[in-house]
């Protein structure tokens, strides 16, 4: 019974990572975020993006467990939920890149 729900929980992890993931925005303010905290204000300068659109991908990051919120006076500042992420994230971008050169060489594509 307990490898069911270590097995449960790592499927809801890996669906809330999904749900962030499937976003255009949200891959941006996630790897953002990997460099250190933010404010809605700046994400939206940044990207080019609304401030009520940044605030609503915010909110779901934060509901899927992945950024955090601190309230700094009226500003809201946001950072990565855990360091581990941070670092997870960056893995699963090299790995990505690595496989991505492997299989254009295994194609001979480039």
């Amino acid at each position: 019974m307990t490898t069911d729900l270590c097995f449960d929980s790592r499927l809801d992890t890996l669906g809330r990572v999904g749900t962030a993931m499937a976003d255009g925005v949200r891959r941006q303010i996630l790897v953002r975020l990997i460099d250190g905290s933010a404010y809605p204000a700046e994400l939206a300068d940044l990207m080019g993006e609304s401030r009520a659109n940044i605030s609503n991908h915010l909110a779901c990051l934060r509901g899927c467990g992945l950024v955090r919120a601190t309230r700094e006076g009226r500003q809201m500042r946001y950072d990565l939920a855990d360091p581990t992420l941070a670092r997870a994230l960056t893995l699963l971008g090299e790995i990505t890149l690595v496989v991505e050169a492997g299989h254009a060489d295994l194609d001979g594509r480039s």
